[in-house]
Formats: structure tokens, sequence, C-alpha cells
């Protein structure tokens, strides 16, 4: 289908094979300079002033890139997927050249090459990170979709860089500056929720933000007509956001996008800029199911081809052929390079050690609680460093959260501690791209439950950053409660830890009483450069902070993060059993043991902070030689935590005997009669000692 429509719709005067030949040894004339047709500024952005002959030029290379990427998938020479530009050149460019602040930001979308091209001018580490070769500007781990250069990036994720984009906008309005944030997604995006959420968070922080929607009136195959309801102007109204519409055609069109830009940056305030565009090309590769007409009457539009017909019919050749010599030669270079190597994560995006700190976290004060100590740790933090920035629901004075964690913040840090809409996503994403743009956010979600609705954004977008581009780094923290057994019910009393466990390169920490929960938060926030889930048990929230003759475990140096939340112990050196308990579970662990004792047993209690990366190392050898181990867990154990160091165990040799104590996998009741019935206990904790007791 690719080659029918490559064929019916491509002008080129050689057929495919004839081109790819020439692309694996390529001629003298076809090595042409990009400085013979295209200058760049003081930062290596491309310049193209607003004159016919300069953006005709520049839309040729973009269109001819396109072309060439789609042969190159019709002849089975490139894998996976791209979304080409073909009609939109003139829309693509428009924002991007506009933008020319240093501090600018550019978040794309999957139809992102021109956005790319007309940023970087990197014609070759484009067409070499989609070929998969040496020299793609991401090292061939992002593909047609997944770019990041400087001030760059986008993203496969339909609006999924919408609230990130909300997070670099508060970055630039606290820090000051002239830079601004061009968001830039399809019509298509129109249908999906963080869009409207994180319209609604620049509006009401009155951020330096533009949000771009090429309208090409359809989606993959299907016309956005039949699925937006309402106008698109409207929506930005909606949330009191100026907005403009233009036409790609329009003769001023390029003109009037930068006194769009223009305004956005002088008022400090959001924009929604609509601009008609119509694609040529298929949604990516061959899916395009378009009639001729419909197809003719596009071409018929071309902005690019209206804006070459103000040059003299020579000149336009001249042009043409200085493009097409060009990207032969860019495909030459591309193709002749050796395919990509180099993983920046192979087995884990964790390759950085942890970092150093100057300032010590605040030493609990006698008889302090995990509430208090929590919230001392995080006043302290406030002090230390201008770059922490708290964010959640109500977290304001005199409510100061849901669990009174932040109680008193906001009157001492106005500015950094951040009241938010009901919006887990958005705020999530919002701590992504302050994270991205330096600093140290830490996102409270008000139960643990709720995180799921920013599950989008953990899992594609957070962890994904540091495994993808060397250059990016997101330390977000995300606080919030978790746990049963205050009759909240099936959606505010669950312990989503197996899921987040299940999260590649999330970092996952559940502290108890017996830790010091204020020094891994600090730790969290300051010394670990990951994003990172801060589980608090409710339960926990009035315990006394109290190491009660722990002892911390040896980290294993092979452990991401072990040394930094660590594991502790305490109980008889040579054990009859092993009690594994976390966060809100280690109190009943304790009560067994004490039980345990009574009847001559010898117990030792092990309690991990860190879930996941798991400790795999440091709990192998700590447990190496124990001949029964019994674990305690308030999720549901199906794929969790305990699962995987029964696998850990296993494999290391362990053959002891081995059970498992937790929650089935059905909701929690409110009734507080009902939840009893489910949540672990003394009983369920005493059948699984008699069976590992009963060999």
């Amino acid at each position: 289908m690719a080659s029918e429509w490559i064929a019916d719709n491509l002008d080129w005067p050689l057929a495919p094979s004839t081109i790819l030949s020439g692309w694996m040894h390529p001629p003298a004339a076809l090595e042409i300079s990009e400085k013979e047709l295209f200058t760049r500024n003081f930062s290596g952005k491309p310049v193209l002033d607003p004159a016919p002959r300069p953006i005709f030029s520049f839309g040729l290379l973009i269109r001819e890139t396109e072309q060439a990427l789609l042969r190159l998938f019709s002849e089975g020479l490139l894998s996976g997927t791209t979304h080409t530009c073909l009609g939109q050149e003139l829309c693509q460019m428009s924002v991007v050249r506009a933008l020319n602040d240093a501090n600018d930001i550019i978040l794309s979308n999957h139809r992102n090459h021109g956005h790319f091209l007309a940023y970087s001018g990197d014609f070759f580490g484009l067409v070499a990170e989609i070929m998969g070769r040496e020299g793609g500007v991401c090292a061939g781990i992002g593909g047609s979709q997944h770019l990041a250069f400087r001030g760059f990036h986008s993203n496969g994720v339909q609006g999924g860089m919408t609230a990130i984009g909300a997070g670099h906008g508060l970055a630039m309005r606290m820090g000051g500056g002239s830079g601004i944030v061009a968001v830039i997604v399809g019509d298509g995006t129109l249908g999906q929720g963080l869009l409207y959420e994180s319209l609604n968070l620049a509006s009401v922080w009155e951020l330096p933000m533009l949000f771009v929607v090429e309208n090409n009136r359809i989606a993959q195959t299907t016309p956005t007509s039949a699925t937006t309801g309402g106008s698109i102007a409207g929506r930005a109204s909606a949330f009191g956001i100026e907005n403009w519409r233009l036409d790609d055609a329009a003769p001023d069109f390029l003109e009037s996008v930068e006194s769009v830009v223009a305004a956005v940056r002088a008022r400090r305030r959001p924009g929604f800029l609509i601009v008609d565009t119509m694609r040529m090309g298929p949604h990516s590769k061959g899916d395009d199911l378009r009639g001729s007409a419909e197809m003719a009457a596009i071409r018929e539009r071309d902005p690019l081809e209206c804006m070459g017909r103000r040059l003299p019919q020579p000149e336009r050749d001249e042009l043409r052929r200085a493009a097409r010599d060009f990207v032969d030669s860019v495909c030459a270079r591309a193709m002749a390079a050796p395919p990509a190597q180099r993983l920046l994560a192979s087995d884990s995006i964790f390759v950085l050690p942890p970092q150093a700190c100057s300032e010590a976290p605040p030493v609990p004060a006698a008889g302090s609680n995990v509430r208090a100590n929590l919230n001392a740790a995080l006043r302290t933090m406030l002090k230390t460093s201008p770059k922490v920035i708290l964010l959640g629901e109500d977290l304001h004075d005199p409510y100061g959260g849901a669990f009174k964690v932040t109680s008193g913040l906001s009157t001492e840090f106005p500015e950094r501690v951040i009241s938010t809409p009901i919006s887990e996503a958005g705020v999530v994403g919002a701590g992504i791209g302050l994270a991205l743009h330096g600093y140290l956010p830490v996102v409270e979600i008000m139960f643990a439950d709720f995180i799921t609705l920013a599950f989008d954004q953990i899992s594609n977008h957070a962890v994904k950053f540091p495994g993808m581009f060397p250059e990016a780094r997101t330390p977000l923290v995300i606080r919030t409660p978790a746990g049963g057994r205050r009759g909240y019910g099936p959606t505010h009393s669950q312990n989503p830890e197996t899921l987040l466990c299940a999260v590649p390169g999330l970092t996952v920490v559940f502290p108890s009483a017996r830790h010091v929960p204020g020094d891994l938060l600090w730790s969290s926030v300051f010394r670990w450069p990951y994003p990172a889930v801060f589980l608090e048990h409710k339960l926990l929230y009035g315990a006394a902070v109290d190491p009660a003759g722990y002892r911390v475990c040896e980290p294993a140096l092979e452990d991401a993060g072990a040394t930094l939340f660590p594991t502790l112990a305490a109980g008889d050196a040579d054990p009859d059993l092993t009690l594994i308990a976390y966060g809100g579970m280690v109190e009943l662990a304790e009560a067994a043991a004490a039980e345990l004792r009574l009847e001559e047993l010898a117990v030792e209690i092990v309690v991990p902070s860190l879930l996941s990366p798991f400790p795999r190392h440091t709990l192998t050898r700590l447990l190496a030689g124990r001949e029964r181990i019994v674990t305690l867990e308030e999720t549901h154990h199906g794929c969790g935590f305990s699962a995987e160091l029964g696998a850990a165990l296993l494999e290391a040799g362990f053959r002891g005997r081995f059970a498992r104590v937790a929650t089935p996998p059905v909701p929690i009741p409110a009734a507080r009669s009902l939840e009893s019935l489910i949540m672990p206990d003394r009983r369920r904790i005493a059948q699984a000692v008699l069976r590992v007791l009963d060999a």
C-alpha cells in the first residue's frame, strides 16, 4: 500500500532502486554543503527569513526528506513507523522559526520532522536516527517520534507533552526571562483529556505558553469533524485563553504567526493558535483512504508550491535540484553509516551514582511522629534550595494537605508551595517539566489510589527521558498516602506498589516508622536523580519515629539506590524464622514476632524501604542460609514485591520454606467489619508460619 501511494504521489525522476544504489555509493556531485542552502543563528538554529526564496528552499528540504523516508520504507529499508508533514511544511516551520529566544522550549508530537528540522537544521541526524544508524540525533533510541535536541522534545503519545509544557512554563514564570513554551499538537489530540488539564493549569498559573493546534481536519483516517464536538477555538475560550486562527496558505501567514508568538512573549500569558492546514501524505506511511478528488484539491492548495510561484521558474528549478541533491547526500551518508550499537540504558536507566548534598536532613525531634518528621524534612528542603517546589491539592494553610504533612509550609514559602487543581495527570506532568527545567519538584497525590490517573505521565514520560536522552534528568518525587484499615473503601484504601514496581525505571520507596522517613524523602529529593514514588502508609503518620534496635543491613553495591534507601533488620542472629515486612505491615510483623518468641522461636524481622529497583543482591545475601521466610504485604501478592523476592531467592539457590501473607485481589470494603475480613492479620500470619514450620 505504501509503495502504491508513493508511486502515485511523489515527484521523483528515478526508480527507487536507482536512487538507493546512489545512496550506497554517492557521486561527488551529491556532496552539497548545508551552508549553500541555509544559515544559522548564534545558537545554531536555522535562520528562515519570511521571504519566498529562503522559505521555499527550506520547505523543499523538508519535503524531499519526507519523500525520501517514505521511499526507504517502501523498499523495506526502514522499520517502525513515521509520520510525514507533506503539505504542512510551512505550518511546521511557522511557529518554530518565530521562536528565537535561546530559552524557548518546543514540545512536539508524533508528526514532528518539520518542527525538528526548522529548530535544528540537522538533516543527517534525523535521517540517521530514523534509519537506526550511528550519528542519529538520539543514537537510534528515539526513532521518528521521540526526538530531543537542546530545547526540543517530541513524543508519540497524543497530548502527552502538554502538561510537561506547563511545568516548563511554571519554571519560566518563577525564573523570569523572556522564554516561552510552545506545545504543538494535531487536531486529533482534541479528544485527549490531558490537553484540557494542561490548558487549565496554563490559565490558572498564568504561564508563558503557546498551544498550537495543527488542524489538518483528519486524525488517522477519521475526519475530526466526526470526533470533535463544538469549536476548536471555544476550547481555549473556555479557559480564558486568547486564541487566534490562521491559514497556512495565506500570503501573510508567517508574519501573522510571528505576531502571535510576540504577543505571548510580551504578555507572559498563555495563547492558543489554530493553524488550518492539510496534509498531502498519509497518516503514517500508507494508511490514506481519501479519494482522488479530495487529494487533488489538497495538492492544488499546497502552500509550499504557492510560495514557490512567487519566484521565477528557473530559480524554482534550481532550488529543487539543490534540495534533491542535498537530501541524496544526506541519505547516502546515513546509509553508509554503521547500524546504531550503543544503548544509553542497556540493563537499567539507573546509571548515575547518588548525588552529593552538602546539607543534612534535620534530626528528628524527640518523640517526633512520622507526620512531623516528613513536615520538618520538607521545611528544611525548602529552606535549603530554591529549586524545591511542592505541588498538590489543598496543600495551603490552614488546611495543609489531606493528612497535614505540608501544614505551615505555604505560609513560609507561598511561592513554592502550590495548591493545584484536581488534576493528577496534569500536575505530575508539570512536575516532569519542572524537573527537566532543573527544579526539584515534590508532587503530592492525595490518595495513592489516584496515582493511576497519572500513569501515562509516569510510565511513558518520566521514566523514559533518562533512558532515552543523555542530557535529560527527571528528579521528580511523588509523595502519596497509601493503605487501608481506616474504612475509606475501595478507591481510597489501596496499596499500588505492585503496579508501580512493574514500571521499568521507576523508583518506589515505602518507609516504615523504624526508618527515619524524612531522611529517605531527603535522599529522594536531593540525592537521587531519577523519578520516584514515595509511599506513606496512612496509619503511620501518628506513629513515633523510633529505630527500636534495628540495624542497617549492608547494602550491595550492585543494587541501585540501596545505600540511600536502606534495609533494616532486628532480632535473632540465627533465626528459626525470618519475617519480611515493609511500610504499614511492620507493626504486625513485630507483634507476631513477640508472640512467636513466647513459643521459644528465634525470629528475625527484615524491613526494606526500597521496593524498586528491587534490591536483589542486598536481600539475597542477607537471607542466604535462612531456612524459613514469611513475607507480609498489605497489597495483593500477585506479581509484587514478595513474588519478586521469592523468584530472586530461588534463582540464588534458596532451599528453605517460603510463604506469603497479603490481601486477596478484591475490592477493599468500606465497612470496618468487612475490611478486617480481607486485611492481613495475626491469624493469617500464624497460618503462614505454621506452613513453613511444618517441614
